[in-house]
């Protein structure tokens, strides 16, 4: 009889344990900050989603404290697989998600900074799919294309804006030669040497495909 009383007071002594451990659990919560070693940019040029990048962890945090201390669940890393958990769980995923997709944005644009481009390129770049410098490269081939007429042929001696175009950027491109707008032997051989080493039809003179590879 006395073994059996020693024995139900272990188990009451556990129970009220047990249950002081749990009280203990629920009100002495481990750390639940959300914290990243993404680096971040922090002065992305859209500061309203900066915003929200921030409002979206303090989202994730207060209720993942409130699933801790409310109904024992760590969201993080659950322990049971019930009903209630599993939608817990579920919706603490796409909190999470959220978070994830604010961090891909200020991430690229911080590698994209570190790269050399500014608030306004890597914006411009985001709404049009092209950065900003392509694009303006794009834009005034096309100005430099207007220039050229299929019709003209162009030979040794002639002067034309067109010639002076494809000399500014042939100089961009390391050749060597007067910029002047005059097809001279200089600008016709830096001609040849371009095509050749584009597989081009080495003649030295200005065509369509020529002028789309130089200034693409």
């Amino acid at each position: 009889m006395k073994q059996l009383i020693i024995f139900l007071l272990i188990i009451i002594v556990g129970l009220i344990g047990y249950g002081k451990y749990n009280q203990y659990k629920r009100y002495n919560s481990p750390e639940i900050n959300y914290k990243t070693n993404k680096n971040l940019d922090k002065e992305y040029h859209n500061q309203d989603l900066v915003l929200n990048y921030y409002e979206a962890i303090e989202s994730l945090d207060s209720y993942t404290m409130l699933q801790w201390t409310a109904n024992d669940i760590d969201v993080r890393t659950p322990e049971d697989d019930d009903i209630e958990t599993k939608s817990a769980v579920e919706i603490y995923a796409k909190k999470l998600a959220k978070i994830n997709y604010y961090e891909a944005i200020l991430e690229n644009s911080l590698k994209l900074k570190n790269n050399g481009l500014s608030n306004t390129e890597i914006k411009f770049l985001e709404e049009n799919g092209i950065d900003l410098k392509t694009y303006q490269r794009r834009a005034n081939f096309e100005t430099i294309k207007g220039l050229f007429d299929t019709k003209v042929n162009l030979y040794k001696g002639e002067k034309d804006a067109i010639i002076y175009e494809v000399q500014k950027r042939l100089k961009e491109l390391g050749y060597n030669l007067q910029i002047d707008g005059v097809y001279r032997i200089e600008t016709l051989n830096a001609i040849k040497t371009f095509e050749e080493k584009n597989d081009l039809l080495a003649d030295g003179f200005i065509d369509q495909l020529m002028l789309e590879m130089l200034f693409k």
